[in-house]
């Protein structure tokens, strides 16, 4: 918890499937405790996503998604296309923007908007 109901997930090297499993379950738990939330996601040094799993299980998507209310993802330019639909942005109801790296303070300032 970064700030009210502002969640930081700091992301680095490669993203592996059992440990984006424990990062979801830690934010249900949240979920159920506050509400809603607003999403930091901070891409640190970060080589992409453990290959030969099934990404595409929208579960916890189907489950969640309207809870959260925004995502802000910061990172390197060259994950904005595949950090957006990771995140599912075209399906979100709450937006979700990235920024440059060197933009975190910015970030910051659209979740609180």
């Amino acid at each position: 918890q970064e700030s009210g109901n502002t969640y930081r997930l700091d992301v680095s090297g490669q993203l592996m499937k059992a440990d984006w499993r424990q990062c979801e379950a830690a934010l249900a738990k949240e979920l159920q405790r506050v509400g809603s939330v607003k999403l930091l996601c901070v891409l640190k040094a970060f080589e992409g996503w453990e290959a030969n799993e099934d990404w595409n299980n929208l579960s916890f998507y189907v489950q969640h998604g309207d809870a959260i209310e925004r995502i802000a993802i910061v990172g390197q330019e060259r994950w904005r296309d595949l950090a957006l639909m990771f995140a599912a942005a075209d399906l979100r109801k709450g937006p979700v923007e990235f920024f440059p790296e060197a933009s975190l303070a910015q970030a910051r300032a659209w979740l609180a908007a």
